[in-house]
């Protein structure tokens, strides 16, 4: 199975495309999606929904799963974050694919083992459970990481009895 990480932003998005082989995990690709802040709103969400059509396009992933969205102090901040967010949400589904979202305390539990864990021990776990990766920066590393917590989220409910 290929999942397509994503970590939302309206400056840089960061993506993550991993595949899930049982408890297996491997990494496929990685990078950012950045938007120039001297555009216009409008714009920038038209900018970052055509790149993702283009990985999903080029990637074809079988599932995405997304970060939720956080509170900043900042009332604008949030509400930028949320309108990415909603862009990003939308490609997903309009793909056809099925979209997990997760909390960024669950993400980090998941791959850290720690719901507090900072940006630079959530990438060097990522480093250490994809082996040998060169990763774009640290929002490309936060959207492996929700990849992963998906992986381990979808193989979890498989072994669940129903």
């Amino acid at each position: 199975m290929l999942i397509l990480g994503l970590d939302p932003g309206l400056g840089t998005t960061g993506w993550g495309l991993i595949s899930a082989d049982g408890n297996r995990l491997s990494h496929i690709a990685n990078g950012q999606v950045k938007t120039d802040a001297a555009l216009p709103l409008a714009t920038r969400l038209l900018v970052l929904d055509a790149a993702l059509t283009d990985l999903i396009l080029l990637h074809r992933p079988d599932t995405a799963a997304v970060e939720e969205v956080f509170v900043n102090v900042n009332p604008q901040s949030t509400l930028k974050l949320g309108q990415a967010r909603g862009v990003v949400l939308l490609n997903a589904a309009r793909s056809g694919m099925e979209v997990g979202e997760y909390a960024a305390r669950l993400v980090k539990k998941s791959v850290v083992g720690v719901g507090n864990a900072s940006k630079d021990q959530v990438h060097a776990m990522v480093s250490r459970l994809l082996p040998g990766i060169t990763i774009a920066g640290a929002d490309a590393a936060d959207a492996l990481a929700v990849a992963i917590t998906h992986a381990h989220h979808v193989a979890t409910a498989r072994r669940i009895p129903r």
